[in-house]
């Protein structure tokens, strides 16, 4: 009798452990197909804006080139390309307003994005709009849209001055500069949108992903009941490889975020400079070829800037610490020297007080710290003083190397300090990339150093640097 009921007993638990594993399965597999569908929808609107940044990009380069030359093929160019991002922003407003799905695909379809997308895109709209993330991106996708208006308004501005033809060779300079800060801030609100949607999307993987793990624990927990041996095995593997995944997720957001903003990024100067090369062709005039040719060594500056960020960028990623004694003022002479050639270089005061003149480090970072932290103070001088300046201090103190870099220039304001140092982040994107800084912090992480900085607008800012002091005296 006794073994008779252990058996039944046995069968019945078996039989609870076979329900909990089927339950599971469903369950994954249910979780699962959210989550590819979420992902594909995610990359659908990726997707949507790179058609959206791309067509308004060529919009800009037909009108500047419409307003110089007067083709009217241009012109039609231009409203031919701005009907992309305006059929997206029609999908926006059908969606919000809850019109029939017809309207917001024939938007989507305008906006140049795949049939087999326009689904997956409704779905989750529909579904996350209120969710914190969603909202965020759909008003970044409303600021955008909002500036497309104003931007057919400008052409169309443009369109009838250069047919009534009252407008000179003063009036297309301005209307250049107008039409690059409408740009610029288009490409802005473009890229927050994306961001904005990769980190609510990488939230909700990370979500999927601890359902997930949560019911192979329990399936596996089911198992090992009988297979005890196989499941500690299994346990042992199952960490391993969620560690990996871990370190994969972060990753791969950091990946995406790298690439979406790099190939921005990269491809705005080539845009600008695809539309003063068509300008300058048109052109007779020496002057305005000059002009343009001075806007276009600009946009190659920057690109070079950024590729050189983008460098160092991987340098630090990739490079293994290679300690050493590091010439602290020869360090500094040389990244002097090679900014020399910087806008205002030439009237700043640097000034140099090192107490200290030979470390213990990694010589390659930093002088990647260095030449990124003068180049910012450079950068944000502030021209309306009678006297630019910026000081170099290097002391010990106890445990650590300082190292203080100190201007009179603009400041940065308050509400922008929490940002300075992230990927990506930038206060004047005609002075940098955004990854100065955040390549500063990174680099400093890997030497177990840390940076601070205090500043006034209008007054100054000073970066305050602290390297471990590995002599300990």
């Amino acid at each position: 009798m006794p073994q008779i009921f252990l058996k039944k007993l046995q069968s019945s638990n078996f039989l609870k452990l076979l329900v909990i594993v089927f339950l599971s399965c469903g369950l994954l597999i249910f979780i699962n197909f959210f989550t590819i569908k979420t992902l594909s929808a995610s990359r659908g609107y990726v997707n949507g804006e790179s058609h959206y940044s791309k067509a308004q990009k060529d919009a800009v380069r037909h009108l500047i080139i419409y307003m110089y030359t007067q083709d009217r093929k241009e012109w039609e160019l231009f409203n031919k390309e701005l009907k992309v991002p305006e059929g997206d922003g029609i999908a926006r407003v059908a969606l919000l307003n809850h019109d029939a799905d017809i309207v917001a695909k024939n938007g989507f379809k305008a906006g140049r994005i795949k049939e087999e997308d326009f689904d997956d895109l409704i779905w989750l709209f529909k579904n996350f709009k209120n969710i914190p993330f969603m909202a965020r991106a759909i008003k970044e996708w409303e600021q955008a849209d909002n500036l497309i208006k104003e931007l057919h308004q400008f052409g169309n501005d443009v369109y009838r001055k250069v047919e009534a033809s009252k407008i000179d060779a003063a009036g297309r300079k301005k209307m250049l500069l107008d039409i690059s800060i409408l740009s610029d801030k288009l490409t802005i609100t473009e890229r927050n949108f994306s961001n904005t949607l990769g980190d609510g999307t990488h939230t909700i993987k990370v979500l999927l992903v601890c359902l997930n793990i949560v019911f192979i624990l329990i399936i596996i927990t089911a198992v090992s009941f009988y297979y005890s041996i196989m499941v500690k095995r299994l346990i042992s593997s199952q960490k391993e490889v969620e560690a990996k995944n871990e370190n994969l997720l972060l990753l791969n957001k950091d990946l995406d975020k790298f690439v979406y903003s790099v190939s921005h990024d990269l491809r705005s100067p080539i845009t600008s400079l695809k539309g003063l090369i068509g300008i300058a062709k048109s052109e007779d005039d020496s002057e305005q070829i000059n002009y343009c040719l001075d806007l276009m060594n600009q946009s190659l500056d920057k690109q070079d800037q950024f590729i050189s960020d983008i460098i160092d960028y991987s340098k630090n990623k990739r490079s293994q610490i290679l300690l050493g004694p590091v010439n602290l003022r020869k360090l500094l002479d040389d990244a002097v020297n090679q900014h020399n050639y910087m806008t205002n270089a030439d009237k700043i005061i640097i000034t140099k007080d090192l107490s200290i003149d030979e470390i213990q480090s990694d010589g390659l970072r930093l002088k990647i710290i260095l030449n990124n932290l003068l180049s910012n103070a450079i950068k944000y001088v502030d021209e309306s003083k009678d006297e630019m300046r910026i000081a170099v201090r290097a002391y010990n103190s106890g445990l650590f190397h300082v190292i203080e870099i100190e201007d009179n220039g603009i400041g940065i304001p308050e509400e922008y300090k929490a940002n300075i140092f992230d990927m990506f982040f930038v206060i004047d994107s005609n002075k940098g990339s955004g990854l100065g800084l955040y390549i500063v912090k990174e680099t400093l992480d890997k030497l177990n150093g840390s940076i601070s900085v205090f500043s006034q607008s209008n007054i100054g800012t000073k970066f305050t640097v602290k390297i471990p002091n590995l002599y300990g005296n």
